[in-house]
């Protein structure tokens, strides 16, 4: 085992002089009288190492003692991290005491006493790779399967396999036999490398199958696929915790990761006492039961920072090799940022744009890349959807994290705090935001199965008329109400309807909060066939807004009744009236 001793300490960045092999990004631990500190290596020049301690440096001297794992940071992988809380470094929040971690304190993430009712999947003789199933445990009713370990490499055969019983998760579950003939004991657990992509799949193709969230901007005007990727840049205020908790909440999915990485204290704190009240709306039963919150506020050292989405998105691959649907939501992918431009600051680097490191655009790329749907090995599928939310300072658009990750995220949804001021929520910007998954033929061919084959075109009017509602309520704002014909006033309102009834939800409206894909297709057609596809006789602008404030009243009441309920069609029928009498029949 290589060990060194510290030469000189800059924060949480040391160097240490070594007397054998270092490998990047290789664990370490310094000693500080009777307390170990964890630490990466994150630059090796020939004797030298740079590493970025995950804890804070005070008292660390000059001489101090390094000792050298061989290993790179790890996640703990097995039954049981459901409904727990973690650190960056998956250490289980639940079991450490006092208000602040103690330093050099960490412990076990799973319970290794907990009995759990293993299934054998496969049987003696069969062949089996990395990632393979070998059985299967019920967790918080998911069912998790116990997979070859993914460090396995080749082809190995099922020697012996335990019975159906119950077992602790270090109790041996499997025996499989190499082509060397050695053999391997398995059981529930595994480690892997955090900062190391889950390659144990068949084919990744593009994302395609649309992800129901129930809320009506995304699903409707920009959608966001099953394994797809998408972030949400907006200031303070503008309601990302808000939309994070209804899409995780809401969407289609088996598992929730929420990675709380670098936010204030009390955004935390938030996370943490809310989640474990939110309901399911799938099962009934409380949401915390499929969710794992992996948590580093701000006043954290840098490095744990960093190693919080590493170690959630590894957790997220890991349950994607199950066959599960897996929603991560990182929150906020800036303060990851800002501890890659402290640690690169550090090291003395080459600065790029506004001192975040060179190679950031390829940084948020590569962690990016490791979402997405997967054919896995024995044909069932698997995602991990990631969508991430950037703090720009100042709801500067153009700032190197929000750039950087536009490039690589194909969903766009920007909030913004003009929207927010108006109280229209959510503040996501119709126009400025978008969805590529739109434009690919796969998502089209699935699309016109799951709704019709005129709905991307339908999506597409509406976005147009948006736009054209924009233009013309600039024009207003500069030449005033008369100097604007009638017709210019119409499509503006015409573009408020889209507005007020598709893009606007109540996310505390028991009904209005969750919007099924069927009744989006329903309002959307009343909103483009009923109202937006016609022309209207009207004498002046004043009639104008008054007529279309009743049309969007109506309708607004119908996005707050039960759908297809006797108060329901009553206000569709008002609607129907209401639209008769002004409008132009063909």
């Amino acid at each position: 085992m290589t060990t060194g001793k510290v030469k000189g300490i800059i924060s949480n960045l040391v160097t240490v002089a070594v007397d054998g092999p270092v490998s990047q990004n290789e664990i370490c631990y310094i000693t500080i009288g009777n307390t170990k500190l964890m630490a990466e290596v994150i630059k090796v020049i020939g004797d030298n190492v740079y590493a970025q301690v995950f804890e804070s440096t005070r008292g660390l001297k000059v001489g101090n003692l390094v000792e050298f794992t061989g290993h790179m940071l790890e996640v703990t992988l097995g039954p049981g991290l459901l409904s727990r809380n973690y650190d960056g470094l998956q250490n289980d929040l639940d079991k450490l005491h006092g208000v602040f971690l103690q330093r050099g304190e960490y412990n076990y993430p799973l319970d290794e006493e907990k009995l759990w009712h293993f299934k054998p999947i496969a049987k003696v003789g069969d062949k089996v790779d990395a990632a393979a199933w070998l059985g299967e445990v019920d967790e918080n009713h998911q069912p998790h399967k116990i997979m070859v370990p993914f460090t396995f490499n080749g082809i190995y055969t099922i020697k012996s396999i335990a019975a159906e019983g119950d077992y602790t998760i270090h109790q041996v579950m499997a025996v499989l036999t190499d082509a060397e003939g050695v053999d391997h004991e398995v059981t529930m657990v595994q480690k892997w490398p955090v900062k190391k992509a889950v390659l144990a799949y068949k084919e990744k193709p593009r994302p395609f199958k649309l992800l129901e969230t129930g809320v009506r901007t995304i699903d409707t005007a920009n959608p966001l696929c099953e394994g797809g990727t998408g972030f949400i840049p907006g200031p303070f205020g503008t309601g990302k915790t808000v939309l994070q908790h209804a899409i995780s909440k809401q969407a289609e999915a088996d598992i929730v990761i929420i990675a709380a990485c670098g936010e204030r204290a009390n955004e935390v704190v938030e996370t943490f006492t809310e989640f474990p009240e939110l309901e399911d709306p799938h099962t009934g039963r409380k949401l915390m039961e499929r969710t794992i919150i992996i948590a580093n506020t701000s006043n954290m050292p840098v490095a744990s920072r960093e190693a919080s989405v590493y170690t959630s998105m590894a957790i997220a691959e890991y349950y994607r090799s199950m066959g599960l649907r897996v929603l991560l939501m990182a929150d906020s992918t800036s303060s990851w940022a800002q501890a890659l431009r402290e640690m690169s600051n550090r090291l003395e680097e080459l600065p790029g744009q506004d001192a975040f490191p060179m190679d950031l655009s390829a940084i948020i790329g590569a962690f990016y890349a490791r979402a997405g749907y997967v054919y896995l090995n024995n044909g069932a599928t698997g995602s991990v959807t990631f969508l991430g939310t950037v703090s720009p300072a100042g709801g500067n658009l153009k700032e190197p994290v929000t750039e950087g990750t536009k490039k690589v995220a194909r969903c766009f949804y920007a909030l913004e705090q003009a929207r927010a001021d108006r109280k229209r929520y959510p503040a996501v910007n119709p126009i400025d935001s978008y969805s590529k998954y739109i434009e690919y033929p796969e998502f089209e061919e699935y699309i016109s199965k799951r709704i019709n084959a005129g709905w991307t075109q339908k999506v597409n009017d509406m976005k147009t008329l948006l736009q054209r509602g924009k233009e013309i309520q600039e024009q207003i704002n500069i030449l005033g109400d008369d100097g604007v014909p009638v017709d210019y006033h119409e499509t503006f309102w015409k573009s408020e309807v889209i507005d007020f009834v598709i893009l606007q939800q109540d996310a505390f409206d028991k009904i209005d909060s969750v919007c099924p894909l069927e009744r989006q297709e329903y309002m959307l057609n009343i909103v483009m066939d009923d109202i937006c596809s016609h022309d209207y006789d009207f004498d002046n602008f004043v009639e104008v807004s008054e007529y279309f404030k009743k049309v969007i009243n109506l309708c607004k009441q119908m996005n707050y009744s039960e759908f297809h309920s006797a108060d329901f069609e009553n206000y569709k029928q008002q609607l129907d009236v209401l639209l008769s009498e002004k409008q132009i029949k063909a």
